[in-house]
């Protein structure tokens, strides 16, 4: 054979060898394209999935079945707040909380001292309406079920421990860890002569429900930006870049003084 013969033959087998290998990555992509194709689907179908549960837990933002049902000692419109100090304080501090609501903990951190010495010396009474803001906005019933154990523990006398309880052990706004009745009721244990079966029962019939809601449609009719919001005979302080605890207690001083 000549050389130019085997030269012929070797082109020849080197251009096979080549279209072998393109069809060969040829057959990888379109493997991967179906592979991929299939990953996509069951990606929006595992999407869709997430929505259809998403959805099916969705606090729709309806009102509670059942009476509405006040805790022990409600006052104002509606007997919608839970008061806080001396009906004799002259000054009084309106407060709407959610206790998902992270900026309502660091509120309740920052003033917390504050009003407990006020409130404790009759200068200052607080009114605290409980709203489910977060419950709309993250989805869940945690702010809704908090609120009816703290409505509950208003009927045993116990709000004020309860409350800062609550806060104190706030999980995260995105885990909706209150809305275990299991939960409120474990934490109920922080606060002396409060788990009791009545506190049980009202925590996990939901007795005080019905009464949040309201609580939070007055909130919403009242306009209000966010939680919390915060009032000082009527004025929004929460909004005063320059308040401070200390300008809070000064303020109340002053108001007793006239």
């Amino acid at each position: 054979m000549s050389e130019k013969n085997r030269e012929g033959k070797r082109t020849a087998r080197e251009k096979l060898a080549v279209e072998r290998e393109k069809q060969k990555s040829a057959e990888k992509r379109r493997r991967a394209l179906l592979v991929g194709g299939a990953v996509v689907a069951v990606l929006g179908l595992a999407a869709v999935i997430g929505v259809v549960a998403a959805n099916a837990g969705k606090d729709d933002g309806g009102e509670a079945s059942g009476p509405v049902v006040a805790p022990s000692g409600a006052q104002g419109k509606d007997g919608l707040a839970i008061p806080v100090g001396k009906d004799s304080a002259k000054s009084t501090l309106t407060v709407w909380e959610d206790f998902r609501c992270p900026a309502c903990k660091s509120f309740e951190t920052a003033y917390r001292p504050v009003i407990h010495e006020l409130t404790n010396a009759g200068q200052l009474k607080v009114e605290y309406h409980l709203v489910t803001l977060i419950d709309g906005n993250m989805r869940g019933s945690g702010s809704r079920n908090a609120a009816n154990a703290a409505a509950c523990a208003q009927d045993a006398g116990k709000f004020p421990a309860y409350h800062d309880v609550l806060f104190d052990n706030q999980p995260p706004e995105i885990d909706d860890a209150y809305a275990s009745t299991d939960k409120l009721i474990e934490l109920a244990g922080k606060v002396d002569g409060l788990d009791t079966p009545a506190f049980r029962a009202c925590v996990k019939d939901g007795t005080h429900n019905a009464w949040v809601d309201k609580s939070h449609q007055a909130f919403d009719k009242g306009g209000f930006s966010g939680t919390p919001t915060v009032l000082f005979d009527g004025k929004n302080i929460y909004q005063d870049r320059t308040m401070t605890p200390a300008k809070l207690k000064q303020m109340v001083q002053e108001a007793n003084k006239a």
